[in-house]
Parts: C-alpha cells; sequence; structure tokens
C-alpha cells in the first residue's frame, strides 16, 4: 500500500515496511518527521523520539493535531498514507530543480490512453461526499486519496456488479454424492448419527474455506490492480509547504 511513496522518499525497506508492528511503525514515524516532514523544532522532537515509552501514543495524537491530518491514531494506515503524501509534497518543495530537470515522457508513453479519472477534480466536495457514499455502501476502506478509493469502486463493479458477473454468481450449483464413509472423521461420538452428521458439517466447513480463499484471492488481485498502478499522483505539484 505504502511502497510507491516509501521507494519515493529513500525509505530504506519500502517493500517490507509493516505499520501494524508497533516498534517499526514508531521508528518509522520518528525518521518521518527528522528526515522529511520537520514540523517539530529539532528541541521539540523528544517525546515522539522517546519510543519505549507509554506515553508516545498521545505525542502521536498531538503531532496529527499538529500537522493537521485529518485522520485519528485509530486510523493507523489512513493516517500514514497521509502523513507519506505530506511529506512527497514537502521533498518535491525542497528539490523543485532536480525535479523540474526529469526528462519528459516519451512519444510512446504520450500516445497512451490516458486514465479518464485523472482530469476529474479529486478536491471537489461533491465529488468526496459522492465516493465516501459509494465506499461506504460497498464497504470498501477509506484511503486518503480519492482517486485511488474510485478505482477500487470501479474494479469492483466490473468485477462483481456487471449483468454477467450478477448471472453467474446466481446460478445455482449442483452438489455431487459424497460417500461419507470414505472421509474418516477422526473422533467418535458414540452414536452413528452423530458421526455422519459431524461428517457433513466438516464437509461444509472445508467447502467454505475454499470459497473464502478464493474471495481472498481475488481482493488481493483487486488491491494490487490499484496499487500497483505506476502512474505518478498528480495531486503532489504543489511547490513549497
Amino acid at each position: 500500500m505504502f511502497r510507491r511513496k516509501l521507494t519515493a522518499l529513500d525509505y530504506h525497506n519500502p517493500s517490507g515496511f509493516d505499520c501494524k508492528d508497533e516498534t517499526e511503525f514508531r521508528n518509522f514515524i520518528v525518521w518521518l518527521e527528522d528526515q522529511k516532514i520537520r514540523h517539530y523544532k529539532i528541541e521539540d522532537r523528544g517525546n515522539l523520539r522517546n519510543i519505549p515509552s507509554s506515553g508516545w501514543p498521545k505525542s502521536f495524537e498531538q503531532y496529527l493535531q499538529d500537522v493537521n491530518c485529518p485522520f485519528t491514531v485509530e486510523e493507523r494506515q489512513e493516517s500514514v498514507d497521509w502523513l507519506l503524501g505530506l511529506a512527497v509534497r514537502l521533498e518535491y518543495g525542497d528539490n523543485v530543480e532536480k525535479y523540474k530537470n526529469c526528462p519528459p515522457a516519451t512519444a510512446n508513453e504520450a500516445a497512451k490512453p490516458s486514465d479518464p479519472l485523472i482530469h476529474l477534480d479529486s478536491d471537489n466536495p461533491d465529488f468526496k461526499a459522492g465516493v465516501l457514499g459509494l465506499a461506504s455502501l460497498l464497504k470498501i476502506q477509506r484511503h486518503d486519496d480519492y482517486l485511488v478509493m474510485l478505482k477500487a469502486i470501479r474494479i469492483l463493479i466490473q468485477e462483481r456488479l456487471t449483468p454477467e458477473a450478477i448471472a453467474k454468481a446466481s446460478q445455482s450449483k449442483e452438489g455431487l454424492p459424497v460417500a461419507l464413509d470414505k472421509h474418516i472423521l477422526g473422533f467418535d461420538t458414540g452414536d452413528a448419527t452423530l458421526n455422519e452428521a459431524a461428517q457433513i458439517l466438516r464437509l461444509l466447513h472445508i467447502e467454505e474455506l475454499r470459497d473464502l480463499q478464493t474471495r481472498i484471492n481475488e481482493a488481493i488481485v483487486a488491491v494490487q490492480a490499484v496499487i500497483a498502478d505506476p502512474k505518478t499522483d498528480h495531486r503532489l505539484g504543489k511547490v513549497g509547504r
């Protein structure tokens, strides 16, 4: 989820960063403030740098408020993504000349059809409200970038809510006869009827697990389709802090 922004910021481990690891997360926040954001004066960063402290979450909560982050400490992924976006914008502002001299896209790249979503005004309040409403309805996780959320919505609709996908999902599945005596239960209840019922429940549970794995795989593919998009985030073109 964060790999591209971490790579742009020269983070030492962009592919392996885990914001759920408490120690790694706290060290990352300190690195981000010390090296990239630099909102606090050096002498005011003591509370954030005191990583083992039990009061660190409070310090982080205050930090989010001080940098005007719209997310809370409980929304860890969202706040990390927002802080990374801020750091990228500041990094660009500090190195305008360096990035101004980057070579333009080649003719072949320019000829590729552009994503229609790139032309939307992602700062429009009506647009934001509409995307949030759809994301909530479809149970898609919130993201600081509303265009990313819209792409996730588009993928879900294309894969799950087209007439073809609905028709396929509505098709009844015919079961195959199963010989229960060929499946070992692994324990004995002392009652033949209960043993048979337990075997049936176990087979149904295995079928549910297979269906769950399929859904997990589909979710992973959908997420990868969003986060692996190499296009430049056009919102980062703001110069200065």
